[in-house]
Order: structure tokens, then C-alpha cells, then sequence
């Protein structure tokens, strides 16, 4: 109704067909045809690597993540830490900390655990024994206590973190050893991590726990830098260890002694100050942090509270697999501002060839607007119609495919789309039109 009353050329009014034509030429429609092959292939591509996203509005939300918080074990360490060495306090023998260290690990099936096992049966010819013979109680490791151990014969042994077992032998009426916090400093320090061992009122030693951190993980967290994502380690390790551990790695930030209710709070943290957060987790204790994140990524191997909470599922249960998911993201975001780019680009140019071809007769000061000089207002809408239809379909396979992701700033990003998309836009309709209306005015006058 709008372009009616304007729809007349040389005294006759154009037919209702005619400005349909027009009008479907005038809205944006290229960009409208696009949107849903760009989602799709974005979730296409995150399939591609094994990750299910649960909705599309995951996939973009990975895009626009500001914050991302890694687990250190298994992502940015490789995830198996081994007792490389029984360091007793002073007054206590070696061989009795191993004992009481194997005790506390018979039942627990962790790497840390085994490798303790192993480490005491190697160093000291100590041999496991079933648990069940002695009416032992094993105590399992908790995020709250973040202890472990046994109550076996009379005795409660617990391995853990110093400040919660130091506690536990206060509780005991016991008293800390004098040198027992440089020896956990000393460990912690050098990026390993140090297990208390205490018997009850009686503080034995540390085991040292020795990880690794991943090769060329500085060079991905690097790359995320560069793509503007700021890195947070996630870890239940005492803040010397955190920090050494986060100074190898080259990671931004660090959240140590980290219990369920602390993750959860540093996520709304960053979500209060306008970020988006992404993060991983396997268990239930993650099941809170990952459905408060914009993006929670669940471990197909964790526990079914993880899975329903996350609104990503890596079925490799591989926790470095969410740089790629970032990554995804962004090229989804990337194509979609490009093509955008492309689909106001291409509407303004064939605002400059329909709108003076269609109204010169009624309006001549057109004429100066009117550089294309396609041959008749009814071949100008036509040219423009096929050239639509036609620039939709060359666009799909780019849609699908995806623009090339560089993890260079947005300003660079903002100036390579205008420049590339942009002007591209602007030129291609152009061209365009003005062959298919060539094409059409000689098939009419043949």
C-alpha cells in the first residue's frame, strides 16, 4: 500500500504483481535466507569434532564468551599426577609415612591413589592387604573436606589438603610440626602438589603429587588472548601450587581450593559485570557452576546431573576441546556479521538501481541517481528479482562453510568485513543487474 500511490510510469500505473516484485526487491531478504544455514552448519561443525550442542543459541553464545574457566587436571596439565616421593616431617620415619600414605590410598581408585600405592610398595617393599580383613572404613575424597583416608584398627588415618588435615589434627588434639608448612610450600612452589598425611592427632609428612603441564598449552591460551577470552584454572590445589602451575601454563587467572559453592560464585561474579562465561565439568559437584554458565560444556564420561545441566555434551570427554568450541562460535558470529555486512551492502545498491529506473518519468530529478541506465522500470525489477534469487543461492555454500576465523581484535575483523563484504556488496549488485537487465532487454528485442 505504501509504494502503491508512487507506482505509476509514463501516466499508467504499474500492476499489484509488479510491486509485489518491488517490494520483495526493497526488504532485506538476502541475510533472512541466510540465517538458518549459518546456525545450522555452525551446530554441523561442532557435530564434526563430537560435541552435541543442545540448542543454537548455545553455539552463539560460545562466540561472545568473555570468560573461560578450565579444570586444571586433564586440560591444562595432563591429569596424571604420580607420588614421586615421601617427605616425612622431622621425628618421623620415612617408612612409617609411606605406611600410613598406603593405607589411606588401598581403596582409592584415582591415578593419585594408585600411583601412592605403588610408589610405597617400590620404595619400601610395602605390600596392599584387603581392608575388608582389618573391619577398615575407607573415607572418600570430598569437595568440601578435601580429605581422604581410612579408619582401620584403632586408627584414623587422612591424607589431603594441609590446611583441612592440620585441622583434622587440631581437632585431634594434636599440634602441627614446625617444618611441615615449608615442606608444603616447597612443593607447592614447584607446581606439584603437596598431600598431607596425618594419623589421627599426628602429623607424618607430605606426599609429593608431580603433574605435567600439556605441551603448547601457553600457545593455545595465547591464541585465546588474542580472540579477547580471558582464562581462569579451576583447581582444589592450595594457591602456591595454583599460582606456579598458572605462571607455566601462561593462564590469566586462577580460582584455587575451589569448592562447588566458590565456582558458582566467581561465574556470577563475571556474568554481574556484563560477561558471557563459559566453562567444562564432569561431576555433579560441577552440575550448579555449568547450568549458571552461558555456556557449560558436560563430559559425556561424568555423571548424568552434568550432562542435564550443560547445554553442550563433548562425547570424547575431551576438557581442551572447548578452545574449538570457542573458536566455532566465533566463526558462526563471524559469518553471520559478514554476510549481514554483504546483505546491506547488496540491498543499498539495488535501492540505487530499481528506484531511479522505476520513477524517472514521474520524478527526473532521479536522473542523477540513475547510474546504472537499465532499459525499463519492468526490466530493472526483473533484473533485480533473478539477481536476488540468484545471490542467495551463490551465498549458501559460503554460509555453510564459513568465513575463515583469525584470532586477530575485533577492530581488524570490523575493517577486513567492510572492506571484503562491504564493498563487495556494494559492487556485485551492480554488475549484477546490469548484465541480467543487458540479457533481458536483448531477449525482448528478439
Amino acid at each position: 500500500m505504501t509504494l502503491y500511490p508512487f507506482g505509476l510510469y509514463g501516466g499508467t500505473r504499474l500492476a499489484l504483481p509488479v510491486l509485489v516484485a518491488l517490494l520483495v526487491c526493497l526488504i532485506p531478504t538476502t541475510i533472512g535466507g541466510l540465517l538458518s544455514a549459518i546456525g545450522i552448519a555452525g551446530m554441523d561443525r561442532l557435530v564434526q569434532h563430537n560435541v552435541l550442542a543442545m540448542s543454537g543459541r548455545s553455539v552463539e553464545a560460545a562466540g561472545d564468551v568473555d570468560t573461560l574457566l578450565l579444570d586444571k587436571t586433564g586440560t591444562i596439565t595432563l591429569g596424571n599426577r604420580m607420588a614421586a616421593e615421601f617427605i616425612p616431617v622431622e621425628g618421623v620415619d620415612a617408612a612409617e609415612l609411606a605406611e600410613a600414605a598406603q593405607l589411606s590410598s588401598l581403596a582409592d581408585e584415582t591415578p593419585e591413589g594408585r600411583s601412592i600405592v605403588v610408589l610405597a610398595k617400590r620404595e619400601y617393599n610395602l605390600r596392599g592387604r584387603e581392608l575388608g580383613e582389618d573391619g577398615a572404613t575407607f573415607i572418600p575424597f570430598s569437595a568440601q573436606t578435601r580429605m581422604s583416608g581410612v579408619d582401620i584398627g584403632g586408627r584414623r588415618i587422612r591424607k589431603g589438603a594441609a590446611e583441612q588435615v592440620m585441622h583434622f589434627v587440631e581437632e585431634n588434639h594434636g599440634t602441627p610440626p614446625t617444618d611441615l608448612k615449608a615442606i608444603v610450600e616447597r612443593i607447592a612452589r614447584s607446581g606439584g602438589t603437596p598431600l598431607v598425611v596425618a594419623d589421627e592427632s599426628k602429623a607424618l609428612g607430605v606426599i609429593y603429587l608431580k603433574d605435567v603441564v600439556k605441551e603448547g598449552i601457553r600457545e593455545r591460551f595465547e591464541r585465546l588472548r588474542a580472540m579477547g577470552l580471558r582464562t581462569v584454572m579451576i583447581t582444589g590445589d592450595n594457591p602456591l601450587t595454583a599460582a606456579a602451575i598458572a605462571k607455566e601454563s601462561g593462564v590469566d587467572d586462577f580460582l584455587a581450593e575451589a569448592t562447588p559453592e566458590t565456582k558458582l560464585r566467581l561465574i556470577r561474579e563475571e556474568q554481574n559485570q556484563g560477561k558471557l562465561v563459559a566453562m567444562i565439568g564432569d561431576g555433579t559437584n560441577d552440575a550448579p557452576a555449568l547450568a549458571q554458565a552461558d555456556v557449560g560444556i558436560a563430559m559425556n564420561a561424568g555423571t548424568q546431573a552434568a550432562r542435564e545441566a550443560g547445554n553442550m555434551i563433548d562425547l570424547d570427554s575431551n576438557p581442551t576441546k572447548v578452545m574449538e568450541v570457542v573458536e566455532i562460535g566465533k566463526q558462526l558470529l563471524m559469518t553471520r556479521g559478514a554476510l549481514t555486512t554483504f546483505s546491506i551492502a547488496n540491498d543499498v545498491a539495488k535501492y540505487f538501481a530499481i528506484i531511479p529506473a522505476l520513477f524517472i518519468v514521474e520524478y527526473p530529478e532521479l536522473q542523477r541517481l540513475n547510474v546504472m541506465h537499465l532499459a525499463t522500470p519492468q526490466s530493472a525489477i526483473l533484473s533485480a528479482v533473478i539477481f536476488n534469487a540468484l545471490i542467495i543461492i551463490a551465498l549458501i555454500p559460503l554460509a555453510l562453510r564459513g568465513v575463515q576465523y583469525r584470532p586477530v581484535g575485533a577492530a581488524a575483523i570490523l575493517t577486513r568485513n567492510l572492506f571484503i563484504y562491504g564493498f563487495g556488496g556494494v559492487i556485485i549488485p551492480f554488475i549484477g543487474i546490469k548484465a541480467i537487465d543487458i540479457m533481458i532487454a536483448a531477449l525482448h528485442l528478439a
